[in-house]
């Protein structure tokens, strides 16, 4: 496929003030709430992925509307979703536009992790902002390094305050954040979290994200110098791992999640592309929708997606028994539960990309449609982490019982 190439994205204005959220009561208004930012959000993919920049009343609405606070736990307030409807909340704003079903990813991702390393004075706090429409993001990963896990951001003490000073990349979701968590390592190498807000001094968030697919995610770099952090804003992440926790395959799953929502827009854009195209010449039909060809490779793709569909539901089962009841073995059965998923996403989402274009016949690719960007998205979304060790780690748990090592990518 030869996508077109989008001028790199400019640079994005930060988060404004917070504004009151609206607190959502259930599970099904969480779902409810996500069809209908979608129906409304779906318009605008292609002026997204031409701009690369989420318009700002966009993502105030959908902050304001709950959804970003529906996992925090009952007893601070919060809906305590399960992770089934999350991942549903997020595949379906993902086949809107999946840059804005990405920002909040890392940001559920860091509920969890305050949930699971905070102490209650550290949960309130941040809970009680998140309640009141607060959104995070991440500064965990590094363009340098050996593998993706290597940190050489530093965190030190300094009386009462840390001090930070580093350069982080991939921090997605940084320019649209009233908080960023910054991952470094102390004196011993122990990895903490250092929560600061987006305008603190000695944080600049860059724009100089220039991927040709997820465009909109303000995933570039952020550069910490001296900046300060109060102690009771510091995590001591490296306990996350160090027992049993669902931190990894949560993580994964998310992932997974926003594939999936891809995937289903493309095939949505596929369907309205074959629609308006013409049958192939020796097809001898009246109708694109007659082209024997054309219903097959669709009927192909109805059953991908649904089979990706039903393992995202699993793993996210599997993931929620993992986290009422954590042992080694049901984090391991999670992490391959998400692997599993995880690798039909990926496929499905790549496959619906590329068969829109190609089904839709030479129509799709003019008059300004942008209908590329799905696979673009796509391509660039699934390369967060390979699938070729996806299938490693299943066959090795299946096979030899080893379980996957614990980390953020499994």
């Amino acid at each position: 496929m030869n996508p077109s190439l989008p001028t790199p994205a400019p640079a994005h204005p930060v988060a404004g003030p917070l504004a009151p959220a609206h607190r959502i009561g259930s599970e099904a208004e969480a779902l409810e709430t996500a069809a209908r930012l979608a129906d409304k959000f779906a318009a605008l993919g292609a002026e997204i992925d031409a701009t690369g920049i989420l318009p700002p009343d966009v993502v105030d609405e959908f902050s304001g509307s709950g959804l970003w606070a529906i996992t925090i736990p009952a007893e601070y307030g919060g809906l305590g979703a399960s992770t089934a409807t999350l991942v549903e909340v997020i595949a379906r704003i993902s086949a809107a536009d999946p840059s804005l079903g990405q920002i909040p990813q890392n940001h559920f991702c860091l509920v969890e992790d305050i949930n699971l390393s905070g102490t209650a004075e550290q949960k309130r706090f941040f809970f009680d902002l998140i309640l009141d429409g607060a959104r995070t993001a991440n500064a965990f990963s590094e363009a340098g390094g050996k593998t993706a896990a290597d940190v050489s951001t530093r965190i030190l003490r300094d009386g009462g305050d840390y001090v930070v000073n580093g350069r982080k990349f991939y921090a997605t979701g940084t320019a649209y954040a009233h908080w960023i968590p910054v991952l470094g390592v102390d004196g011993e190498g122990r990895e903490l979290l250092a929560f600061a807000p987006a305008d603190a001094d000695g944080l600049h968030v860059v724009g100089d994200w220039d991927a040709f697919g997820q465009r909109a995610t303000a995933s570039g770099s952020v550069v910490l110098t001296d900046l300060r952090v109060p102690a009771s804003r510091v995590f001591p992440m490296y306990r996350e791992y160090e027992e049993p926790t669902i931190a990894g395959p949560f993580a994964q799953i998310t992932t997974a999640a926003i594939d999936l929502g891809i995937a289903r827009g493309a095939f949505a854009a596929a369907l309205e592309a074959v629609r308006a195209s013409r049958p192939w010449i020796d097809a001898n039909v009246e109708a694109a929708t007659a082209d024997p060809l054309t219903l097959s490779e669709l009927g192909r793709l109805d059953v991908d997606l649904a089979a990706a569909g039903a393992l995202v539901q699993r793993a996210a089962a599997a993931l929620d028994e993992a986290k009422a009841h954590s042992t080694e073995d049901s984090v391991a059965a999670a992490s391959v539960a998400v692997a599993r998923a995880k690798v039909l996403t990926t496929e499905a989402a790549l496959a619906a990309g590329s068969k829109l274009n190609e089904l839709g016949g030479t129509r799709s690719a003019v008059g300004g449609k942008r209908l590329d960007r799905f696979w673009r998205n796509a391509r660039v979304h699934t390369l967060h982490d390979p699938v070729r060790w996806k299938f490693h780690l299943i066959g090795n748990y299946v096979l030899n019982g080893v379980r996957p090592a614990r980390h953020s990518w499994n």
